[in-house]
């Protein structure tokens, strides 16, 4: 077993805020490298003051920014700002979330670190992307769903879209094409020398997330009906229904051995097994067979079964069946390294926690430096 993570002697400076930066650079913390994070004198990072409060910030920001090392700078101060630039000098990373334009402003644009680092990985994460009318615009994750199509393809039965269970944008749209493409630019860099500045839109970035819509509309079967295709709403094998005691079960049952094997279960009439055609009328039936028995009466039935078919689980049911990680630690596994779910803040003797946001200066490490000498 190795003891080295992935990306260790990396160095990553993070002037980002909130979710789509922070969490890209916490993954590249779990993975050895070293994440020094700017934020604004006093107040912080915005998420500090979010609840609850986890230690000496909120719960938020302790899961988000933990073993980076946190210092406040004023980047509009000619000095401060200076100081940031000479670790950004030395970076081999650079996250940053502000609009277009506005790190040109403050003297640490993209083109101001590349003369001082001609390697640098320089990552910008915004809405709309750094050109177009629609750069400087101001948005967040609900907006760039709406704008994309996405958040309209499923509708309630008054044709209203709901509000997502997460933030989708920000995170498959944000974090994760950043990370993905931070270390294609490390790569990169190890074959040619130079580093990128890249541009990380999270409304493009959606798009992946829509492929099959593409697919069918190049396909010749055109755009998506709200609530009709086959994996938003308009199939009975793909769909929520509700039990007798308030609850519901999630039916993914595609697969025609599934689907069979599910009709079986519910004992749905002959007539019924071939949805196509009569699709309303299956999932008015199912629906009426669900909802006759409460959600235990469910769980048990489906246990052991393949029919993709499960009662919705509450967060505290997800916990005690162990499929919500609230202990978690990454571990090096063999000579791979294992990046689990998102952890809660843990053992500070296993790592270190948040850092506190001290006085308006850089501090450095006891040799006098900011960044650990390679």
């Amino acid at each position: 077993m190795t003891s080295a993570r992935p990306l260790s002697g990396v160095r990553v400076l993070d002037l980002s805020t909130l979710l789509p930066g922070p969490l890209a650079t916490l993954l590249l913390a779990e993975a050895g490298a070293d994440v020094v994070k700017i934020e604004r004198p006093g107040r912080g990072d915005e998420m500090r003051t979010y609840r609850p409060v986890l230690g000496e910030a909120s719960a938020n920001y302790a899961v988000l920014n933990r073993g980076k090392r946190a210092f406040a700078a004023d980047l509009k101060d000619p000095a401060e700002r200076d100081r940031v630039l000479a670790l950004a000098g030395e970076a081999d990373i650079v996250v940053e979330q502000f609009r277009p334009g506005v790190t040109d402003r403050l003297g640490l644009g993209y083109e101001r670190v590349r003369a001082l680092n001609p390697g640098v990985v320089y990552c910008s994460i915004t809405g709309y992307g750094q050109h177009g009318p629609d750069a400087g615009r101001a948005g967040h994750d609900l907006n760039y769903l709406a704008e994309t199509g996405l958040l309209g393809v499923v509708v309630d039965g008054a044709g209203k879209p709901p509000v997502p269970p997460t933030v989708l944008a920000d995170i498959a749209g944000g974090t994760y094409p950043a990370v993905m493409n931070i270390l294609l630019a490390l790569r990169q860099r190890d074959a040619t020398g130079t580093g990128c500045h890249l541009d990380i839109s999270m409304t493009r970035n959606l798009h992946l997330m829509a492929y099959g819509y593409f697919a069918t509309y190049q396909g010749g079967d055109g755009w998506p009906v709200p609530g009709r295709e086959l994996l938003t709403g308009g199939s009975p094998r793909y769909q929520v229904y509700a039990t007798s005691d308030g609850r519901h079960v999630a039916v993914a049952a595609l697969e025609q051995k599934f689907w069979e094997r599910l009709a079986s279960l519910l004992e749905l009439p002959a007539e019924y097994l071939d949805e196509r055609g009569q699709e309303s009328r299956v999932i008015e039936v199912i629906g009426g067979l669900i909802g006759a028995r409460p959600a235990e009466h469910w769980r048990k039935l489906f246990d052991g079964e393949d029919v993709c078919s499960v009662v919705v689980a509450t967060f505290e049911e997800a916990a005690a069946a162990g499929l919500v990680d609230t202990d978690s630690d990454h571990r090096l596994v063999g000579d791979g390294f294992d990046v689990g779910a998102l952890p809660l803040p843990v053992d500070p003797a296993l790592r270190r926690p948040p850092g506190a946001l001290g006085a308006p200066s850089l501090d450095p490490l006891p040799d006098g430096r900011i960044w650990p000498e390679r």
